[in-house]
């Protein structure tokens, strides 16, 4: 085993696929506010493989639907391939839906 070399993983900019910096999602107003989101940070890089585990009502599905642009974050950015995706219109979001996400459902 002498071969076995340490790597380090170098991101660079152009790397980066989506990235989510202080996303929040909050439902309601007032004293029935829900906090679904509140301030994520994450960054998937060409060649992550990413699984978003946590206990029910954690903001799994909150988290999910944005990404795939489902839903725009009450707060914060969410920039895929570099633009940002929370200013952006419903067809404009459709089309980056049709040509660049795709989901992967599993069902118990």
């Amino acid at each position: 085993m002498d071969n076995i070399q340490s790597l380090k993983t170098v991101t660079r900019e152009e790397d980066t696929v989506a990235k989510l910096i202080n996303v929040s999602k909050h439902y309601g107003e007032g004293r029935i506010k829900v906090r679904a989101l509140d301030n994520l940070n994450l960054e998937i890089n060409k060649g992550d493989y990413l699984a978003i585990m946590g206990a029910s009502g954690s903001g799994k599905s909150t988290a999910m639907n944005i990404l795939g642009c489902l839903d725009r974050p009450s707060k914060g950015s969410y920039q895929l391939n570099g633009q940002a995706i929370e200013d952006l219109d419903d067809d404009s979001l459709a089309d980056i839906r049709n040509k660049e996400l795709g989901f992967v459902f599993q069902q118990f």
